[in-house]
């Protein structure tokens, strides 16, 4: 009484106008609704991969992606954009987080770049086998490491910039 059950090639519910909006057969269940919304307190579930070109939260209301015990990856042949028309984005990591790019350059194109947490060498007594570098940049943004001296050593190293 609580309870439907289809034994059928293929199962499909239309709407008013004959317009597929849920189709069932043994490959694939398809959604043919413009908006799918999932309404439990848990969100939603998958067990293997989601293929979709829009994932979005209600308006005034954060999205999540998470895999609490595995590895979060997305994935774009011609890239993966994250975007923030207002506020910021955040990445936390308990461990590293990596940047790497195979064939090409990291990018950090901001008024201010900070590295609040960069350790600052202190001068140590003469002959100390403690190593300090600066960072150097070179004009075209490219950063690298020189090994301190009393003056600035960038100079020293231009032709790394070339």
């Amino acid at each position: 009484p609580k309870m439907v059950e289809v034994q059928s090639q293929q199962f499909q519910i239309n709407s008013n106008d004959g317009k597929p909006l849920f189709t069932v057969d043994e490959k694939e269940v398809v959604v043919g609704t413009d908006k799918l919304r999932v309404t439990g307190p848990e969100g939603a579930l998958f067990e293997h991969s989601v293929e979709t070109p829009l994932v979005r939260a209600d308006p005034f209301q954060d999205l999540r992606l998470e895999s609490p015990t595995r590895s979060l990856s997305m994935d774009g042949p011609r890239g993966v954009r994250i975007q923030a028309h207002a506020g910021k984005i955040e990445a936390l990591s308990q461990m590293d987080i990596l940047f790497h790019s195979s064939d090409g350059m990291l990018e950090l194109d901001a008024e201010t770049v900070c590295l609040p947490k960069l350790v600052q060498g202190t001068w140590g007594p003469s002959g100390s086998s403690q190593s300090l570098y600066e960072i150097c940049v070179c004009p075209d943004g490219k950063l690298y490491l020189s090994v301190a001296g009393v003056g600035t050593t960038c100079q020293e190293h231009s032709h790394i910039c070339l």
